[in-house]
Order: structure tokens, then C-alpha cells, then sequence
């Protein structure tokens, strides 16, 4: 292994293996080392049934459930936003020609003691009884708004300064009350708490026209899932960068990290050493270069029965707004099924996660259990969040932050554009970069 390569990720977790592959691409020499012998970190799937049991100390399955290979249950609960960064990310690179995605069947949000559709088309919206009439007229105006929204063009403005007027002031010039300013901000928006009314109202506008534009390709839901789970992902980027010269090693502990005047120059393993310039790894790697800033509460839900009142679907999202519940974050359920090759014939595996507000993290994540029953196995895990201490330009190790509780990934894209950024000095645009690749290879071919 003594080797020097440009790169060295440790880890396999989604951002990990993202990067890599983009490394890998724009010709760096990239070794990819992880401790586990399985891809995906935080964000694996796992498989056979058995071994999720095993994972969490629990004497089981009590009664067969098909083959056990017929399982992939995810550890972090999370879909693609179909107008997304991420799957930019993979139609750029290409990655989608190892994965194949399913549309997910529908998106709730919790009201009142009960789940309600989130409208997907303008005849669900005027019979949708989470708005009054005069409401949904309104809320039409504003999402016209929204959607026809160019930041750099002000006649589509309409007096809306987008870099000062806040979002709470957006929402009172289209009138619109607090009951849709909470579907909006949580349900379209998809913020966890309240603090984005009182900031300017671009991020908002942009997030909202992102759901809309998501949900227009294909009209059910604005959400993709990926056949045979989120496991999927990872690996699909590592045989990306595998076939441009990334080097993968798993089941490869890490003894330590070299630095030489401050700066790292290589990994040790088993007495071996690969030398690096620059290296990439999650939390877990660096525990004394991180600083924890909360913690998340999962509770895996193996099901026999849909969702009630989710019309039968076999996959969806429920969003419970914080102030529903009394709490300061949302909490969220993903459900997917055998339909998505995760799960035996007639089983669904939904996942709760919210933020941890209190010392019962179990207690706060109650309302959404009373959705879910009767419940056939739960797996609960608290998981504490971390971020870099430092930016890494000066150790040159850039240290990825741990998943949030969100449902869909562009806090983890944020994450991976943010890093590509601090590690070159250059803006990641996959447009550009595929471009500059394809005609790399041409000039090669040639």
C-alpha cells in the first residue's frame, strides 16, 4: 500500500463515496478505505433481516419473513427530490445507469390528529380541506408566484425584495394564515423549524419552486426512491470512480493518521502506509477534529399493513409540523415496501426521525408510532451529529457533517459542493464538469 495517491477517503457513506467518484473523474488518483465490510457508513442498507436484528440487540425475527435476503432496510430514512441536486449529481456522472429509481406513490402532513394529502394537482388542491376556499385562491396566487420566480429578473418580483424582505412579511402580502404558512414552510419548503419566517425569503422561494418543479416531472409525488434502498447510492458512485482508477479497500481498519508540519501526508493500517496531499473522511474518523451539535432519534418500523388513510400507498412521506405537536423541529416517517425490493411480500418498513428535543427521545416520537400502528418490530437509535472544527484548508482533512434528520438529501449536496469547493478553490457545476470530461475523453479517444 505504499503508494502516494492525490486523494484518500475514508468511509463509504454517501458524501464519501460522491466525492470520490468526482475525484476520480477529473483524473485524481484516489484510494477509498473503510474500516466496516459493507458501503454506505451512516447511510447503509442493510441486509439480510437477520442482521438488522443482530444490529440492534434484538432475539428475532419471531416468525419467518420471507428470504432473508429479500430485505434491505435503510439506517437513515431518506428520498431524492426528483429536481434535486443529487440527481443532477447522478444524471451528470451517469451513475443512474447502475441504479433504477421508483416515484414515490404520495406526501402527507400531520393536521389536527390526522394525515392529509399534500395536493399534487390544482383539482386536489380545491378539494383538499387543508385550506379554505378564500385560502386556496390565495395560495394559488402565491405558488404562481413562486413558480414564474427568476431571481435575476425583477419583473417577476412583484415588489418582493428577495434579499431583505423576510418570509413572514412574503406570506402576509398574499394573505395567507398561520395553517398554510405551516403547510407551506414544512410540507413545500421542507424547513424543520420556524426560524426561516424571520430570514430573507429567497432560500424559502427557491425551495418552494424546487418542490414544485420536483413534483412536475412526475405529478404523484416530488419524490424518487431507489430500488433495493439507499445503499444503492454509495455504491453506485464507488464503481464510478472504480472505473476511473479509485482504488476501494473495505474491511481496512485505520490506525492513524499522518501529519508532517501540520498538514496530513498519509494513512498507517496494519503497518502499512499509503501518503496522500489531500484526504476525506466522516466524523467517525476524527473524533478529536469534530464538535457534536445535538443528536437525532430513527425508529425503524417493520409493518404488515400500509399506512392508514395514505389511500393504500406503498410508499410516502408524512410530515408532523413542530407546531402540531408542540415541539420546536418536525418530525417525519418514510415508508417504503416489497414494491421497492426492500422488504418480503406484503411487509412495509417505515422509518420515524426528528431531532432530539428532550431526554426521552422515544417519548417525542410518539405521535408519529400512533400513525404507524400496530407496529411489528421497532429499532430505535439516537445518534449523535457532528461538523468539522475547522474548514481543513489548512490540514487539508476535509471532514464531512453527519445526516440530518431531513428527509430528502440537499443538506448532504450542500455538504458535498461545499467540501469540492474548500478542497479546489472552484465552484462544483456538474454541468460544466461532465462537459469538460466528455471532451477529455474525446481528446484521449483521439
Amino acid at each position: 500500500m505504499e503508494e502516494t495517491y492525490d486523494v484518500i477517503v475514508l468511509g463509504t457513506g454517501l458524501t464519501e463515496c460522491v466525492l470520490s467518484g468526482i475525484m476520480s473523474v477529473n483524473g485524481k488518483k484516489v484510494l477509498h478505505i473503510d474500516r466496516n465490510d459493507y458501503y454506505g457508513g451512516e447511510s447503509a442498507s442493510i441486509t439480510p433481516l437477520e442482521e438488522l436484528y443482530q444490529r440492534f440487540n434484538i432475539i428475532g425475527p419471531p416468525e419467518p419473513m420471507g428470504r432473508g435476503r429479500e430485505w434491505n432496510v435503510d439506517l437513515i430514512p431518506k428520498f431524492l427530490m426528483a429536481n434535486g441536486q443529487l440527481v443532477k449529481i447522478l444524471l451528470y456522472t451517469e451513475v443512474t445507469q447502475y441504479i433504477d429509481f421508483k416515484v414515490v406513490d404520495g406526501s402527507y402532513v400531520y393536521k389536527a390528529g390526522k394525515i392529509h394529502k399534500v395536493p399534487c394537482t390544482e383539482e386536489e388542491a380545491l378539494a383538499s380541506d387543508l385550506m379554505g376556499i378564500f385560502e386556496k385562491r390565495r395560495f394559488r396566487k402565491f405558488l404562481l408566484f413562486v413558480v414564474n420566480f427568476r431571481e435575476h429578473d425583477a419583473k417577476t418580483h412583484h415588489d418582493v425584495n428577495p434579499k431583505k424582505m423576510t418570509m413572514r412579511e412574503v406570506y402576509r402580502k398574499f394573505d395567507l394564515g398561520p395553517e398554510v404558512m405551516s403547510f407551506t414552510g414544512h410540507a413545500l419548503a421542507l424547513y424543520r423549524t420556524d426560524d426561516y419566517l424571520d430570514l430573507p425569503c429567497l432560500e424559502t422561494i427557491n425551495r418552494i419552486k424546487l418542490y414544485c418543479e420536483s413534483l412536475a416531472k412526475y405529478s404523484k409525488s416530488p419524490y424518487l426512491y431507489p430500488l433495493y434502498g439507499l445503499g444503492e447510492l454509495p455504491q453506485g458512485f464507488a464503481r464510478l470512480s472504480a472505473m476511473y482508477g479509485g482504488i476501494y479497500m473495505l474491511n481496512k481498519p485505520v490506525d492513524e493518521i499522518l501529519l508532517e508540519k501540520g498538514r496530513v501526508i498519509g494513512v498507517r493500517s496494519h503497518g502499512e502506509i499509503a501518503h496522500c496531499k489531500q484526504l476525506i473522511c466522516d466524523p467517525s474518523y476524527v473524533p478529536d477534529q469534530v464538535k457534536k451539535t445535538g443528536q437525532v432519534v430513527r425508529v425503524i418500523c417493520i409493518l404488515s399493513h400500509p399506512i392508514r388513510n395514505t389511500n393504500e400507498c406503498t410508499s410516502c412521506q408524512i410530515i408532523i409540523p413542530q407546531t402540531q405537536v408542540n415541539r420546536k423541529s418536525d418530525i417525519y416517517v418514510c415508508m417504503v415496501s416489497c414494491a421497492h425490493c426492500v422488504a418480503s411480500d406484503g411487509k412495509y418498513i417505515a422509518i420515524i426521525s426528528t431531532t432530539v428535543e428532550t431526554e426521552d427521545p422515544e417519548k417525542e416520537i410518539q405521535p408519529a408510532l400512533q400513525l404507524l400502528e400496530p407496529v411489528d418490530q421497532k429499532f430505535v437509535s439516537v445518534t449523535d451529529q457532528y461538523i468539522p472544527k475547522h474548514d481543513g484548508t489548512k490540514n487539508q482533512i476535509f471532514i464531512s457533517r453527519s445526516y440530518d434528520a431531513t428527509t430528502h438529501f440537499e443538506t448532504t449536496c450542500d455538504d458535498i459542493r461545499d467540501i469540492f469547493q474548500r478542497m479546489t478553490g472552484a465552484t462544483l457545476d456538474f454541468r460544466d464538469m461532465w462537459n469538460a470530461h466528455t471532451e477529455r475523453n474525446k481528446k484521449n479517444a483521439e
